[in-house]
């Protein structure tokens, strides 16, 4: 007893956390999410238009590979750098889709785009080293760079060239500390993408800087008004980033994959053994099945689905006022304008939540340009909702007057 009373009254002594820790953005999305929990807690229907996963089920192939995996005890480690048929399949849908050849060996699967980030990231950048994103971006490129103790370093991109950075602002920040630079096409927030020539362009340059060009294509396979291309068709040397999560809907299941120069092979998969040892073999052997001409024609279908869904969306929304500056080709977001009705993207995604139930993430997660400006719509849900969510927001503006900003 005197042991556990003392034990009781012992002050705990805590850990000194890094100072990286509070250089690292929270999820401000979170905030309105959790709000939106607690509406839908008192009985109030929230129309997300929030989520950045899709809204349909892992294909039915897929799953049953994955339970043919488990039935027959295939479960253990692979090696560090992905199954050898996963990777020739990967390898494969390079030379079928994108007319590239790649080398399997080449290809390190990985757990999630995020794995293949920290990989790259951690075999290519020392403490201070600067590297170069487009803002508005997706706010964990720029924290995984914090994390490795790089500096990020912002490149305010536009409506003009489509919020991707193009070649000319590239050169014009990079300075004496830069590595590089690192983009998504098509992107999340905007759902655009960088045209052939300006990806051409920027790689060239980042070549003559000795420096590494890393394109994150996880949403390649939703894009929507042309044939995708991918990095690969124009300069061999691109480190590129994918995923199983957006095109083949298997985002908990926490599968991706980098393609590499030969040179830094070895390497990645040194920091693949002492980091996480290997990706879900389970995901791994369903993955085989994301190929088979039976989950391709599921995942063709949803692609036109979320393109009829874009295409209803945007128009809607410039119908009632608020601007879509730059159609989005791909991935399933919108980046819109609120400007006319509101000087904060913040208060506006509140207020519309309270007023109508319809749940929108403002600007403030995806850069320090201009995010008072926009919110992020995504349109991974129902065509329906999406309809009764334009009604919604139509009522909630005719309410407001337009503000001067």
């Amino acid at each position: 007893m005197r042991y556990r009373r003392a034990a009781a009254t012992r002050k705990l002594s805590m850990p000194r956390l890094a100072a990286r820790t509070e250089r690292i953005s929270p999820f401000y999305v979170m905030e309105i999410v959790k709000a939106a929990a607690q509406l839908q807690a008192a009985g109030r229907r929230v129309i997300h238009l929030s989520i950045g996963e899709p809204d349909f089920p892992t294909p039915a192939p897929v799953q049953e590979a994955a339970r043919a995996a488990i039935a027959a005890g295939q479960t253990g480690y692979t090696p560090a750098l992905g199954l050898p048929a996963l990777r020739e399949r990967i390898a494969a849908h390079y030379a079928s889709a994108h007319a590239v050849a790649v080398d399997p060996e080449r290809i390190a699967v990985t757990a999630g785009a995020s794995g293949a980030l920290l990989l790259a990231l951690a075999a290519l950048i020392e403490r201070g080293d600067e590297v170069l994103v487009p803002d508005p971006g997706y706010p964990c490129n720029r924290h995984f760079v914090t994390a490795l103790d790089g500096a990020v370093r912002a490149i305010a991109c536009g409506p003009d060239t489509r919020f991707q950075p193009d070649a000319a602002t590239v050169a014009a920040h990079w300075g004496e500390r830069t590595r590089g630079v690192i983009l998504a096409s098509p992107s999340n927030p905007t759902g655009t993408s960088i045209t052939p020539q300006a990806l051409r362009e920027l790689l060239e340059l980042v070549r003559s800087r000795e420096g590494f060009a890393l394109v994150d294509e996880i949403y390649l396979g939703l894009t929507f008004d042309r044939a995708p291309g991918s990095a690969l068709a124009l300069a061999d040397d691109a480190l590129v980033i994918s995923s199983f999560s957006k095109y083949y809907c298997m985002t908990g299941w926490r599968l991706g994959w980098l393609v590499l120069p030969p040179s830094m092979v070895a390497a990645v998969e040194r920091l693949a053994q002492n980091l996480y040892i290997c990706a879900s073999a389970v995901a791994q052997r369903a993955a085989l099945a994301c190929f088979d001409d039976e989950t391709i024609a599921i995942c063709e279908a949803r692609r036109r689905e979320f393109r009829r869904r874009r295409d209803f969306l945007v128009p809607a929304l410039r119908r009632i006022g608020l601007e879509v500056p730059v159609e989005p080709d791909g991935a399933f977001y919108a980046y819109v304008d609120i400007g006319r009705f509101a000087a904060d993207s913040w208060s506006f995604a509140f207020d519309l939540l309270a007023a109508t139930g319809v749940c929108l993430v403002p600007g403030r997660d995806f850069g320090a340009h201009e995010p008072q400006r926009y919110v992020r719509v995504s349109y991974a849900t129902a065509l329906q909702d999406l309809e009764e969510a334009v009604a919604r927001i139509e009522v909630f503006l005719r309410s407001r007057p337009c503000a001067s900003v």
